[in-house]
């Protein structure tokens, strides 16, 4: 009977820093408001964007400023060339808000959206992505600090038909 108790305590106790470290993620069908997962074998077009840290402290991406069409899929390419973690998450600026927000409480906390990656320093990943919707977006790490420090970007969709 002891063995069981103890068991059930260390169930519980495991489950529940799991919980207390944080962890959120959404299905990979899920449509969110800038769009959902994409097929990469239909995809528009690659784009490669870089991480990094300044010299004058600042962190950003390179591009800091990404145009898309509604319906597009995209692969994007990248590469983390600092010297600490990042993370690109695209979403609404309300949204990233408040992932930010629950960064700063639990920074370790693990991610499984597909909208965003986490990268260590010399690494590089892939997010492949359809713009369902048109919209301002914005993409940024969030991991404390890295937002304040300037790594955020302006993404756009446009209509098909809207010149460029």
């Amino acid at each position: 009977m002891k063995k069981l108790i103890a068991a059930g305590i260390a169930t519980f106790l495991v489950t529940g820093v799991a919980y207390a470290g944080g962890t959120h993620s959404h299905s990979h069908d899920d449509e969110m408001a800038v769009g959902k997962p994409g097929n990469a074998a239909n995809t528009d077009r690659t784009i490669e964007i870089v991480m990094l840290e300044k010299e004058d402290g600042s962190m950003v991406f390179e591009p800091a400023t990404l145009n898309m069409k509604k319906g597009e899929t995209v692969r994007f390419r990248l590469t983390n060339k600092g010297d600490s973690d990042h993370e690109f998450v695209m979403d609404e600026v309300a949204a990233n808000q408040k992932h930010k927000l629950a960064m700063e409480k639990y920074p370790d906390m693990e991610h499984a959206d597909p909208n965003a990656i986490r990268l260590e320093s010399g690494k590089s990943g892939e997010i492949v992505w359809t713009f369902s919707k048109t919209g301002k977006f914005e993409f940024a790490c969030l991991i404390p600090g890295h937002y304040e420090a300037g790594m955020r970007g302006d993404l756009t969709v446009e209509d098909k038909t809207a010149s460029n």
